[in-house]
């Protein structure tokens, strides 16, 4: 029964500790799930989720063009702003200016992706003015975003990826930390658990000394 109980624990250990790197673990060349809400004026948009190929592909640097419907209530005066969330963590891109954000040059949105292994870290993304080189070779991109009678949009997302380096100090302290005061704290219960006779025992025997007459032997029933 003993031994039973020990291979329970290891299992349900090692099963609690595995199962994030289980759940969201990419492979190159995986889709990276993204959706986006818009926001002009007071109204803002659900999430939608964005369909495959406008998408990041994992660890694979590459250039999309995606759509962007003509907000409620657009009048062409004020700021249209996208919002972005990435991946199965949910990794948020805070709210980007894309139409109507006071510059003459057609936008594009710049996102970096960090990665190490099968795991997705981090992400940023800025918007800056499309390369005049794209511009050239696409110039109906541009009349047409700047035609006030034309939707969707286009918009350009460049995805590039970096790959940190597995070998992290400082993340890989607080890991081993943080699973160390786990494994502590189950061990602890599990031995407390275990011991309760011992230290009963202990209690009695520790009481039996104390109460043992000077120069004489107390006798324990």
């Amino acid at each position: 029964m003993e031994t039973n109980r020990k291979s329970r624990f290891a299992s349900v250990f090692i099963f609690l500790i595995s199962l994030p790197s289980v759940s969201l673990a990419y492979r190159p060349g995986d889709i990276v799930p993204m959706s986006k809400k818009g926001q002009y004026h007071s109204s803002r948009t659900a999430w939608h989720d964005m369909i495959g190929k406008h998408c990041p592909i994992f660890a694979v640097n590459r250039e999309v063009l995606i759509p962007i419907a003509k907000p409620t209530g657009y009048t062409g005066t004020d700021p249209y702003k996208l919002s972005f969330q990435v991946g199965k963590e949910k990794l948020l891109i805070p709210w980007l200016f894309v139409i109507n954000r006071k510059s003459s040059e057609v936008p594009m949105i710049d996102v970096h992706l960090r990665y190490s292994g099968s795991d997705l870290h981090g992400v940023t993304a800025k918007v800056i003015d499309m390369p005049h080189h794209y511009v050239e070779t696409h110039p109906d991109i541009r009349q047409q975003f700047w035609d006030p009678q034309h939707w969707p949009k286009h918009v350009l997302i460049r995805y590039t990826w970096k790959e940190q380096s597995e070998i992290d100090v400082s993340s890989g302290f607080y890991v081993l930390f943080g699973s160390g005061l786990m494994l502590s704290f189950i061990l602890s219960i599990y031995i407390l658990q275990s011991s309760r006779d011992k230290l009963a025992r202990f209690v009695r025997e520790t009481v039996a000394e104390s109460s043992m007459p000077a120069g004489g032997v107390a006798k324990v029933e």
